[in-house]
């Protein structure tokens, strides 16, 4: 299965970090893409550790961290700078999509 969390807040990281390892766990793939105030987690190591997980793929809305003023600066490159493109990408290929 194909699980997909979408993060537009700052206040569940325990929640993701959570449902990721047990999605893993499961033998399921995980896509995860942060708009709004879900940015402010990629200043969060706990948070950014996640695109180095095999299973784990992670991108953001460069338009959401800019608008309220997230540094991206030195991110991992495997975590995506991207649109509302990649939240629809996601959309179509998640088996179920949880929203955080």
């Amino acid at each position: 299965m194909k699980l997909g969390i979408l993060v537009n807040t700052d206040k569940h990281l325990d929640s993701i970090l959570g449902i990721s390892k047990s999605a893993l766990a499961k033998g399921h793939t995980v896509t995860i893409f942060s708009m709004d105030a879900g940015t402010k987690l990629l200043g969060n190591p706990s948070f950014t550790a996640l695109c180095k997980t095999k299973g784990v793929t992670m991108s953001f809305c460069d338009h959401s961290a800019k608008h309220i003023n997230v540094s991206t600066e030195g991110l991992p490159s495997e975590i995506a700078c991207g649109s509302q493109f990649d939240n629809a990408n996601m959309n179509h290929d998640a088996d179920k999509v949880i929203v955080l």
